[in-house]
């Protein structure tokens, strides 16, 4: 299993700074229609929950950590994104930390969103639709939620009263337990819960009803008081009693009621997941007596360390269960079922078997797919006993007979794309790097890269992604890997090559790499997790042998002419200076300075097919140009702003490529495209098209006139071409 890293973290003032509201002073041009779709590649993130409606068969929804949340369409079999709608300014949104149905009216749904509970990220928010997420009505609340943090596959922390629809609670992790008697529409603190609320730590974990009563997981107790509470009236609450105690039931993880036996059955772990969890135990409760049974199906110990996850049950079959465990790295996890109550269980990996030959990527470089990993999210169809779900950090795998299962994920990508390239010739037209899943090669954008995730080496997150201009078949790659950080491949991406030699600082800080017009020449940059930046390094001999360029900016993208192999440049975003080469990046002098400055989220791009054409993206600063290789640079008087940019084929009658950008014309952050060198702008995508964050990489089709292609931080690649 490679390593993964977890989506990329919009942390810090400056990412705050760049999501402020500026005043708008041009107006934009009228919007041409176009058609979005998503690339298709197949989840490859963490699905955090899985929530069938208990009365309404064929309705199930689903929720992604910084991906939003999707419904199960059974007429296409797909799952249909239920925000796009949300732009720039509420990125933090597009993290779901609870989904909520109501029992008694299937057309309602409830989202709780908030991505981040640090200082720097806004308050959460409450979604509510009477239409199964086709609208919504939205209330922002005063608190913070956590949907990519520590426990974010615990839960539901959303629940509709059983005793009244109109009535909604809400656990949060540092704010107590909420709720709401209108809808949803407004909330309060709730009296007599009896946990304090605390600065740091998971607070409620979960919101269970069993029958007419309520239990709430808390995540913040020591092991030895009490973890679990409940409330009969909705108003008093208290511990329940004679509930597990000690290091395997430290955090109520997940729970669920089977209301044919009246038992409410508890996974628990010692962490809250999905990392760093080494125990855990399965335990239910006779709810009429108040009996406690330890039900745990293995018990982790010694180097077989987990918690346990998920838990489902059988709406049609009294006893019958399902749980997954989580964080198993030496033998795997798995699911455990039984059919007598937690008696005896069964393991379904041991029998399971899988077809991913839809998302090829699963199969990780290898030969055979792995069950998964962070499983914390498990249904059971309450119309058909046999169809079972669970979520893992990659995908939804699916089963109609406990046997065979196959990822049932068609419609759900939440991939955070890095980079992207559309090639000038060849069979693809996109290649793309990514968070987690490295880089892949997109034969069509209509099903999953038939190879999978580039291998010899695999990586886990790309950090560079480069081809030659002049020689499109040479392409380059560069990332977070456990057998080399740096490949090269001669076929313009399909197959791969690793570096004969890397740099000794490749290992622990990969950056972005770029390859000169002909491929002759390398510049790779050098940039750890935390920031901390080293010197480039330069290879003359395709990755053989790497020497220092102490005269490049320490930590600067590398960008190559497009025109001149022997020409390179790199704008330095802690001086706001700009530097080129022309010895083929020997070495590097400064030329223009005075530019904006103060992070790395500046994005220089070379205009193809010319010399010295430099444009940069400077954020809310807006946008610069230079004609002279970088000597001098002149703001572009259309933009108010601009986080991302790139070119695509030229409009008919235009000698200059269309150029394509994330950015601001007047008063709303969107995606623009120019057909005349940036002196008018139209926007191309519109308000229920919009992502959320989407400000790392764009480019156009350099071989088909208006599709563009778009890197999102959790929506995977969306694509637009005009209507």
């Amino acid at each position: 299993m490679p390593s993964l890293s977890r989506r990329t973290v919009l942390a810090g003032t400056a990412v705050a700074a760049a999501l402020t509201a500026l005043p708008a002073h041009a107006a934009e041009a009228k919007q041409p229609a176009y058609r979005w779709r998503t690339a298709v590649i197949g989840g490859t993130g963490f699905v955090t929950g899985i929530l069938f409606h208990p009365t309404t068969p064929a309705l199930a929804y689903a929720r992604t950590d910084i991906g939003g949340a999707y419904r199960w369409d059974t007429r296409t079999a797909r799952w249909t994104p239920l925000i796009d709608h949300l732009g720039w300014d509420d990125w933090n949104l597009l993290g779901v930390e609870a989904m909520a149905v109501d029992p008694v009216h299937p057309d309602r749904l409830y989202l709780a969103l908030g991505a981040y509970s640090q200082s720097w990220a806004g308050n959460g928010a409450i979604l509510r639709s009477e239409d199964r997420g086709s609208t919504w009505q939205r209330t922002d609340l005063t608190v913070k939620l956590g949907a990519n943090e520590d426990g974010r596959g615990a839960g539901e922390r959303l629940l509709v009263d059983p005793c009244d629809s109109d009535i909604l609670w809400l656990g949060t992790r540092h704010d107590g337990l909420l709720k709401s008697t209108d809808s949803g529409a407004t909330w309060a603190q709730a009296s007599g819960f009896p946990p304090a609320p605390t600065a740091s730590g998971q607070g409620v974990t979960l919101l269970v009803a069993a029958g007419r009563t309520l239990y709430a997981g808390w995540g913040d107790a020591d092991g030895s008081s009490a973890n679990l509470f409940r409330t009969t009236d909705g108003t008093t609450w208290e511990p329940v009693p004679g509930q597990p105690t000690g290091t395997a039931a430290k955090v109520p993880i997940r729970a669920a009621y089977d209301r044919h036996t009246r038992e409410l059955y508890v996974t628990y772990a010692n962490a809250p997941g999905p990392n760093g969890q080494s125990d855990g135990s399965v335990h239910k409760l006779a709810t009429p007596t108040g009996v406690w049974t330890d039900v745990t199906p293995a018990t982790p110990g010694g180097a077989d360390t987990f918690g346990y996850g998920g838990v489902a049950v059988d709406a049609r079959r009294p006893g019958t269960v399902v749980v997954s465990t989580n964080n198993r790295w030496s033998a795997v996890d798995t699911l455990y079922r039984t059919t007598d109550g937690g008696r005896s269980w069964a393991s379904l990996k041991d029998t399971a078997v899988f077809d991913v030959s839809e998302t090829p990527f699963l199969k990780w470089g290898g030969d055979e797919p792995k069950f998964g990993w962070w499983i914390q999210a498990v249904a059971i169809d309450p119309y058909d006993s046999r169809h079972v779900l669970y979520g893992t950090g990659a995908t939804l795998y699916g089963t109609r007979d406990l046997t065979h299962w196959a990822p049932q994920i068609r419609g759900l990508e939440e991939t955070s794309v890095r980079r992207l390239i559309s090639p000038p010739a060849g069979e693809a037209h996109l290649i793309s790097g990514s968070g987690d899943i490295g880089v892949m090669y997109h034969e069509r954008l209509t099903a999953s890269p038939s190879r999978g995730m580039a291998t010899n080496p695999v990586f886990g997150t790309a950090t560079g992604l480069a081809q030659a201009a002049a020689r499109p078949s040479y392409v380059v790659r560069t990332g977070w890997g456990d057998h080399g950080n740096g490949a090269f491949s001669q076929d313009g991406g399909r197959t791969w090559a690793p570096f004969a030699a890397q740099p000794g600082l490749a290992k622990d800080a990969p950056g972005p790499i770029a390859a000169n017009a002909d491929g002759s020449v390398l510049l790779w940059s050098f940039v750890h997790w935390d920031g901390t930046k080293y010197p480039a390094h330069r290879s003359a001999d395709n990755g053989a042998t790497w020497s220092e360029v102490p005269s490049f900016p320490k930590g600067a993208t590398p960008v190559a002419d497009p025109a001149d192999p022997t020409l390179f440049y790199a704008y330095d975003t802690d001086s706001g200076n700009v530097y080129a080469s022309t010895d083929g990046g020997l070495t590097f002098g400064r030329r223009a300075d005075g530019l904006p400055a103060g992070d790395n989220q500046f994005h220089l791009v070379a205009a193809p097919g010319r010399s010295g054409d430099l444009w940069l993206s400077a954020k809310w600063n807006g946008l610069y140009r230079s004609t002279d290789g970088g000597a001098s640079f002149s703001k572009v008087a259309s933009c108010r702003a601009s986080y991302t940019l790139g070119f695509g084929k030229a409009a008919d009658g235009s000698d200059y490529p269309a150029i394509y950008q994330v950015g601001s014309t007047g008063s709303s952050t969107a995606v623009y495209r120019s057909d005349d060198e940036a002196k008018s702008w139209v926007r191309i995508n519109d308000d229920a098209h919009q992502w959320g964050y989407i400000g790392d990489a764009i480019t156009g089709d350099p071989r088909v006139y208006g599709r563009v292609y778009l890197a999102t931080n959790g929506r995977g690649i969306q694509y637009g071409e005009p209507a």
